[in-house]
């Protein structure tokens, strides 16, 4: 396919998911049974983080010695990256598989290609990234923005439950301050270390549980909204280009996965 704009449908037993790469190759629909799990509107779905993740510095992160400045999209800092806000281009896409693409580009200051891939089952969703350059090396992060469904309109409230390592204190400025904390109680806008790899349970009460997973180590919890919730795995903390690059080199790119899986209550 070489059209970039129409989204695109997976579609496994009565699990549906919608993907529309025009729009930052956000996930815009996932439909278990007909019911809806991720917020509709103006903040929706689930967007791709990269390539950086949650909140760089006032958008300032060194190379080396090579200082770089990032639009300061979320005052004083840089947030999310650049993906959400690109066309990606679709590489290709059938009935339960799908692959989207773009290239680095201004403002990002190095060139490079992030590839974002979905692979649905009827009780599980698997994404995965590999962020790759076309030259230098570069520190860089990825991670996934899903905005679940506080309420999937009949029963109780979701249930956030997990079991971290440690909790970065958060600062005044939404920036980790360097301690690392044991994990206090919610609600929460913060970030958590899980050395032997990400494992958060959503329990909509008598509806459905979802587990969300990943090799990666960090996970962003966000629960502040009425409406929505979300759970963020990640390749690193925020402010992470700074104070924990991980460098894509020609020879070895950023790779990270994450695994939704799901059973009806």
């Amino acid at each position: 396919m070489s059209s970039s704009e129409k989204s695109v449908r997976l579609s496994v037993g009565d699990t549906e998911l919608t993907v529309n790469p025009a729009n930052g190759c956000r996930i815009s629909s996932l439909r278990i049974g007909g019911t809806e799990l991720l917020r509709q509107g103006e903040r929706y779905g689930c967007f791709p983080m990269v390539p950086w993740c949650g909140r760089t510095a006032y958008g300032h992160f060194l190379n080396g010695d090579v200082p770089h400045q990032l639009p300061v999209n979320s005052p004083p800092h840089a947030i999310h990256g650049t993906g959400r806000d690109t066309a990606w281009r679709t590489a290709k896409a059938g009935e339960s598989q799908a692959a989207f693409y773009y290239d680095l580009a201004e403002p990002w200051p190095y060139p490079g290609r992030v590839t974002q891939t979905f692979e649905l089952a009827e009780d599980s969703l698997t994404l995965a990234f590999g962020v790759e350059t076309y030259g230098d090396s570069f520190p860089a992060q990825a991670g996934w923005h899903p905005w679940f469904l506080r309420n999937l309109g009949t029963g109780g409230d979701v249930q956030i439950a997990f079991d971290a390592a440690w909790q970065e204190e958060r600062g005044e400025d939404h920036l980790p301050t360097g301690r690392r904390i044991p994990a206090m109680p919610g609600p929460w806008d913060d970030c958590f270390g899980m050395p032997d790899g990400v494992d958060v349970t959503l329990t909509w009460p008598e509806q459905l549980e979802l587990k969300v997973k990943s090799r990666a180590e960090w996970v962003v919890v966000y629960d502040e909204q009425a409406e929505a919730v979300c759970v963020e795995p990640q390749s690193g903390p925020p402010n992470g280009l700074n104070t924990a690059p991980r460098y894509v080199t020609p020879i070895e790119p950023l790779e990270i996965a994450t695994t939704w899986s799901w059973r009806r209550l």
